[in-house]
C-alpha cells in the first residue's frame, strides 16, 4: 500500500524537509549519495540545467558537522544518471551512467582507505548490459548487487527493462554481469526497494517504482527466506514516527503515477519516495510530493538523493522548481 501524505503546519499533521547546512559543493542533480561510515560520497552530477557534461568531482559531506569538502583522490571519474553502492565497507563502487559522450555499464570504485578511484575490468563471463543510465543497483549482499532498468542510447532502447545481478570482487578488482530471466516494464529514472515480504513465511522482494506510466510498483526479483541477510533496524524513531504518520489517514492511498527522477529510501517496512517529475502534465513538472509504501505544497525536487544515517532521513542536491537550478541545501525530513 502506498500513501500519499500532504505537507502539514498543525502539531501530528504532516511533514517537512528542515535545513541543516548549505555548501555550493553541494549543488548538484543526478548525481549519486551514498552513506559510508558515517558520511556520504557525492559523486558527478549536473551542476546545472540543460548541462550535458557531467562533473568529475567527488565530494564528502560529514552529516554530524554539517560540513562538505572536496575529495582529491585520483581518478575521479565524469558521471551522471549513474548510481553507486558500497562494498565491504571500504569501496564505493559506480555503476554505469552517462560519461558526457555515451552511456557505460562499466564499474569504477573508490578506495575510500587509500582514497584512489580505480577502474575495475569485467572477469572473462562478464555479459554486460548494452549501456545504463538513471538505472538502480541494490545491495543485495555485501558483494552482490540488483541493476534494473532500460539499457541503450535513445535509438537503441528496448521496450521492456533487463535485470542483471553484478557481482563485484574487490581483491582482484573484477566484476561480472548475469542478466536474468526475467524482464521488467521498460523503466528509465525510476527507483527500487529491498522489502521484507509480509506473512507467515517472510522473505525479500525487489520493487520499482516509478520511470513509466505504471502507477503500482512492479516487482523485480524475489528472495525466499534466509536468502537476504536480515539487518538490524537502523531509524526506530524515523519507523515509529512513519508509522504514526501513515495511520493518521491524511494521506491518499493513490501511489505515484507517471514519477520519474524520484528519491527513494527504505526506512524498516516503509519505502520513502519524494519528489521527482512527473509525466503526467505539460507544465509544474518538479513534485514535491511525499509517497510512503507500506508493506505490512513546499519544496520541490528532482534529480536529488536522500540517504539514511542516525536514524534521520537526509535529502542532498537536486534541481528545484524551475528544473534548472541546483541546490545547494541539506535537509532532514521533520515530522510535525
Amino acid at each position: 500500500m502506498a500513501v500519499a501524505v500532504p505537507p502539514g503546519r498543525a502539531a501530528g499533521s504532516g511533514w517537512a524537509w528542515r535545513p541543516v547546512a548549505r555548501d555550493a559543493l553541494l549543488a548538484r542533480a543526478f548525481h549519486s549519495c551514498t552513506e559510508l561510515r558515517g558520511r556520504f560520497y557525492l559523486v558527478g552530477g549536473l551542476l546545472a540545467g540543460g548541462a550535458r557534461e557531467p562533473s568529475s568531482d567527488t565530494v564528502v559531506f560529514d552529516p554530524a558537522r554539517g560540513q562538505a569538502v572536496r575529495l582529491g583522490a585520483r581518478g575521479s571519474p565524469p558521471r551522471s544518471h549513474h548510481d553507486a553502492a558500497p562494498v565491504d565497507g571500504r569501496w564505493l563502487c559506480v555503476v554505469g551512467g552517462w560519461d558526457g559522450s555515451r552511456r557505460l555499464a562499466t564499474v569504477t570504485a573508490l578506495d575510500t582507505e587509500r582514497g584512489v578511484w580505480e577502474a575495475w575490468t569485467g572477469t572473462p563471463g562478464d555479459c554486460p548490459p548494452a549501456g545504463l543510465s538513471s538505472h538502480t543497483c541494490t545491495r543485495i549482499s555485501d558483494r552482490e548487487l540488483q541493476v534494473a532498468g532500460r539499457e541503450g542510447g535513445i535509438h537503441t532502447q528496448r521496450r521492456y527493462g533487463s535485470i542483471y545481478t553484478l557481482r563485484l570482487d574487490p581483491s582482484a578488482r573484477t566484476y561480472c554481469y548475469k542478466q536474468e530471466g526475467c524482464h521488467t516494464a521498460s523503466r528509465s529514472g525510476h527507483c527500487a526497494a529491498l522489502l521484507q515480504t509480509p506473512g507467515p513465511h517472510p522473505g525479500h522482494q525487489l520493487l520499482l517504482f516509478g520511470g513509466c506510466n505504471l502507477a503500482e510498483p512492479e516487482v523485480a526479483g524475489h528472495w525466499s527466506h534466509g536468502k537476504i541477510k536480515e539487518e538490524p533496524p537502523v531509524a526506530p524513531h524515523l519507523m515509529e514516527q512513519l508509522a504514526r504518520l501513515v495511520s493518521s489517514g491524511q494521506g491518499s492511498q493513490k501511489g505515484p503515477h507517471g514519477l520519474r527522477h524520484h528519491s527513494c529510501s527504505v526506512v524498516g517496512p516503509f519505502a520513502v519516495l519524494f519528489g521527482g517529475e512527473t509525466l503526467t502534465r505539460a507544465r509544474d513538472t518538479i513534485c514535491n510530493d511525499l509517497y510512503i509504501y507500506d508493506t505490512h505544497r513546499g519544496m520541490k525536487r528532482m534529480g536529488h538523493r536522500t540517504c539514511l544515517w542516525n536514524d534521520q532521513l537526509y535529502l542532498v542536491g537536486g534541481f528545484g522548481e524551475d528544473g534548472r537550478t541546483a541546490s545547494p541545501q541539506v535537509c532532514i525530513l521533520d515530522f510535525i
